[in-house]
């Protein structure tokens, strides 16, 4: 439970200390009559929570409390955000009530415990009761009422993600997922870019200990060296700015161990090649009027110089991006043959790159209103959507994340008004950015006065004229082409639509034929059906039978039992996609509780299971066991492709797994080489796995061009040891420049 050990007169000294603490951060934020009320909200919380322990041992009220120094220190919110901080748990876990707090402490804070209650049920609560994407939809759904709900929530979070280590480790693995899943995310597209990247490395340092703990520390190896670098790219550009009379501060800031593995990995370089381990920040002491000017002035005394990369040019000055981020990036050749990105922005740019929504609160008055008017258009955009009455939650989800992480492109309406989309857009999404209805009857538009069709790409620039007609009706293959999440959910809702009201014919014939059958129509018989003709829903079934697809004459087959559907035999036989499991059959799947699953173990052979093929693990690898609905326990690898999505939308169905010892079993794994061509390569590769490790090697494909080889080889392994083992000695060879660990495609 750690390592938690006070008694109760230093425990109560703790909590006074972080209580004052909390205090002293707010102190330029507070009015008259402001400390009574915070006084009382941490005595409610205090009191409602007195009982409580968190998992490390610790009382539960030091949460709360942290919570709202991250509030005030870390987003820059107010007393409101800090009272509604301290109670954020009081409702859900104790007698009080919402009209309690109503009564205690007004409207807008009532309503913000409200929506932080809502999330807190449906996201922490019983992962039973529903899926995490329908959840994230609660949580927007809140967001859009009042941003500060999702700003503590963020807090809570973000806190919870700092006290991780003394969690079980199949909760750290649900958590870590619902975190790079859905809050990052979040905290990307609100501008707390602070908040992301400690939420994605804390992620990692929980789910990939050992890439954590390696960059980690080259990190701190190479801080030396870095230091030494960085002062020497900053002098000349010191100097230079001192004589120009600017106002300015100028560091280098190491970029996040997530982004450092993320380019580790994507681009499959070594730590040594990533170049930009850091970013170099100037920050300007400019006035509104002429931030701008002044940056640009700044950007032209570096290429001075430094030779910049011109493709590497970002200028979000002139259009900042969708959630309110302004700045200049240039990426320039630095001493001795490094590129170096640096960033050009104002205190006020640089406040709102940290604190994003809550410093957009605080410059809103001397603001105009096109820069203002950026996050609301956003928000106003997500109520949209969410109000839409399409209520597939997992769609939603997708298309959302695609959503916060796209590039922008800057298009025009025929007015001249400008709309923000996604870069990939095409003219049916600005038709549906500009209104549902334009685009359900979108047939095509003109683009820069030239006719194109609905599927035309989008440049920024562009001017759009949008060409509609009565007649239209939306088509499947729409999907195809649109990349916004309000022109796919929309989309999809028409489609819904359509297809729900040829169904509804479909549905009065399979009644009819049930009830001749003296078969009910209840939901055990639909689901037979949906098996039975393998489709994803009772829509589909009822809608194949009303456009001819299904020949309902197939129902002679089945028998009835009761009034049940019993299918033929043959067809229980054939394996294929069960509908979703209840609750009750993932329970009588799962191993008693607190018992983990012994995989080649004592319990296995109790417990049918199969190894993923998505990640292909191997014993020693960190493994967690998910119920499948057609095919039982699959195992997969903690860090497999799939499983942020698979710990976040399903968490109910994951099941705690460890590896027995056992050396009788090989697995088949890959490994992925390259390096120089050289006659004797294979021989040498085949030597050592064949003669010095004495492996067995199922395939081997080698491809060269131009000098270089790239290859794969799947070989069968005992555990991860060997497996390690393996690379280790392919690395050592002659004109090897890369060996790692084959990672599968991602199954569908």
């Amino acid at each position: 439970m750690g390592d938690y050990n006070l008694n109760e007169e230093e425990e109560k000294k703790l909590i006074l200390r972080e209580y004052r603490a909390l205090l002293r951060a707010l102190k330029s934020r507070i009015k008259k009559g402001d400390k009574k009320l915070i006084r009382r909200a941490f005595e409610i919380s205090a009191d409602a929570h007195k009982d409580m322990r968190r998992k490390s041992g610790e009382p539960y009220i030091l949460h709360p409390l942290a919570v709202a120094r991250i509030v005030v220190e870390e987003i820059s919110l107010g007393v409101t955000s800090v009272i509604c901080a301290l109670l954020h748990d009081v409702v859900e876990d104790t007698e009080l009530t919402l009209e309690d707090m109503q009564q205690e402490f007004g409207t807008t804070i009532a309503k913000i415990i409200d929506g932080l209650t809502k999330i807190a049920n449906v996201v922490d609560g019983n992962a039973e009761t529903s899926m995490q994407a329908e959840n994230f939809r609660k949580i927007l759904m809140a967001l859009a009422e009042d941003p500060r709900v999702i700003l503590i929530k963020l807090a809570d979070r973000l806190h919870n993600m700092r006290t991780l280590g003394s969690m079980a480790r199949d909760k750290q693995l649900k958590i870590c997922s619902e975190t790079t899943y859905i809050y990052a995310p979040l905290a990307h597209r609100l501008g707390l870019y602070e908040i992301k990247s400690e939420l994605e490395d804390l992620a990692l340092k929980y789910t990939q200990p050992e890439t954590y703990t390696s960059i980690a520390n080259r990190l701190k190896e190479t801080k030396r060296e870095r230091t030494r670098y960085i002062n020497e790219f900053i002098r000349p550009i010191k100097e230079e700015l001192v004589k120009a009379g600017f106002n300015f501060d100028i560091y280098g800031r190491p970029k996040s161990i997530n982004s450092i593995w993320n380019k580790i990995r994507t681009k499959h370089v070594t730590f040594e090649e990533v170049y930009d381990l850091f970013a170099i920040r100037i920050v300007l002491d400019s006035e509104y009027e002429k931030e701008r000017e002044d940056c640009w002035k700044v950007y032209s005394i570096i290429t001075n110089f430094y030779r910049p990369s011109p493709e590497r040019l970002r200028d979000w000055l002139s259009v900042p991006k969708g959630n309110g981020y302004e700045a200049l990036h240039t990426t320039v050749m630095g001493p001795g043959g490094r590129w170096v990105e640096v960033q050009i922005k104002s205190e006020r740019m640089n406040a709102i790159a940290e604190k994003g929504l809550a410093a957009h609160w605080k410059y809103k008055e001397g603001v105009p209103k096109p820069q203002e008017n950026k996050l609301d258009a956003w928000l106003h955009h997500l109520r949209d959507v969410l109000n839409s009455p399409d209520t597939d939650a997992l769609d939603f989800m997708q298309d959302f994340k695609l959503d916060l992480f796209t590039e922008e492109i800057y298009v025009y309406t025929p007015k001249g008004d400008m709309r923000v989309l996604p870069k990939g857009a095409t003219a049916l999404d600005f038709a549906f950015d500009i209104h549902s209805e334009l685009g359900a009857r979108c047939i095509g538009a003109k683009v820069n006065y030239k006719l194109v069709p609905l599927s035309h790409a989008l440049k920024s620039g562009d001017q759009i004229e949008v060409i509609s007609s009565g007649k239209q009706k939306p088509g499947e293959d729409w999907l195809n082409f649109v990349v916004t999440a309000k022109a796919k959910s929309r989309i999809k809702y028409y489609l819904k639509e359509q297809k729900r009201k040829i169904a509804e014919g479909g549905k009065e014939i399979v009644e009819r034929k049930l009830s001749h059958m003296g078969a009910a129509m209840n939901a055990h018989n639909i689901a037979e059906l949906v098996t039975h003709f393998k489709k994803q829903s009772a829509l589909d079934v009822f809608y194949a039978i009303a456009v001819g697809n299904i020949d309902i004459k197939e129902l002679k087959d089945f028998s009835v039992n009761g009034d049940k559907l019993v299918p033929p035999a043959k067809v229980q036989e054939l394996k294929h996609a069960a509908p979703a499991l209840s609750n009750e059959e993932i329970q009588r799947q799962k191993p008693p509780k607190g018992t983990e699953l012994i995989i080649f173990g004592e319990s296995s052979d109790k417990i049918l299971y199969k190894l993923a093929q998505c990640c292909q693990p191997i014993p020693g690898d960190d493994v967690f066991g998910f119920i499948t609905a057609g095919e039982g326990l699959k195992i997969h690898r903690a860090d497999c492709p799939n499983a942020a999505r698979l710990l976040s939308h399903y968490g109910h169905r994951v099941v705690k797994t460890k590896w027995a010892k056992n050396k009788e079993i090989s697995f088949l794994s890959g490994v992925r080489i390259t390096g120089l061509d050289d006659v004797g390569v294979i021989r040498k590769i085949t030597n050592i796995i064949s003669d010095s490790l004495n492996m067995n090697m199922r395939s081997i494909s080698i491809d060269s061009q131009d000098g270089i080889f790239e290859g794969t080889i799947m070989v069968y392994v005992h555990d991860k040891d060997e497996f390690e083992r393996l690379c280790h000695e392919l690395a050592g060879l002659e004109g090897i420049i890369t060996v790692e660990r084959l990672e599968e495609t991602p199954e569908k």
